[in-house]
């Protein structure tokens, strides 16, 4: 988090002197990689600040649901992504720019297509997907979630994730090729 620190999510989060152990010990753990996954989510420093508070605040008030507080960087994912949500329904985010400088990682194009794609492209291409299969993408390449994983967070079949990972792939594939042969042309 380039202006927020750890100190300052527990500050915002608890208040001063009233930070519960496992919750101090979850954002100092975890603080800087939520803000980056909240920051892939909104394409906004303020937004991914804002995002990140929201998280650790609904964290507090359902930490009973923690399971296992070895999968807790997982639930505290899921809680960015569900605010985000929540966030984008209500029409109280701004444009989603998921990526980043990290837009590369995505390999949608077959090797023949095309050496090297733009990040800035791909950046375009995600944001005229749907939700659904912008959330499904992220998951399964930025949170490295299996696809038992977001089967179980998405409460879909294991199947569904398989085909609606195709199709979000397919999508953003043809949505990037459409756009660098659009390039081409000027």
């Amino acid at each position: 988090m380039a202006r927020l620190g750890a100190s300052f999510v527990r500050t915002s989060v608890m208040g001063e002197g009233s930070v519960p152990p496992l919750i101090e010990q979850l954002v100092k753990r975890y603080a800087q990689d939520v803000y980056r996954y909240a920051y892939r989510l909104t394409g906004s420093a303020a937004d991914a600040e804002d995002l990140t508070q929201e998280t650790f605040l609904a964290a507090v008030k359902n930490i009973h649901q923690l399971a296992n507080p070895e999968s807790a960087r997982s639930w505290l994912f899921t809680i960015a992504r569900n605010q985000f949500l929540v966030r984008h329904r209500r029409g109280r985010g701004t444009v989603v720019r998921p990526l980043g400088d990290q837009a590369e990682e995505i390999m949608v194009l077959e090797s023949g297509d095309s050496d090297e794609v733009d990040g800035e492209l791909i950046q375009n291409a995600l944001n005229a997907l749907s939700d659904e299969q912008r959330v499904i993408l992220l998951m399964f390449y930025f949170e490295e979630a299996s696809y038992r994983e977001i089967a179980e967070q998405l409460g879909i079949p294991i199947g569904t994730v398989m085909s609606r990972l195709s199709r979000a792939k397919e999508a953003l594939r043809k949505k990037v090729l459409a756009a660098t042969r659009q390039d081409s042309d000027l």
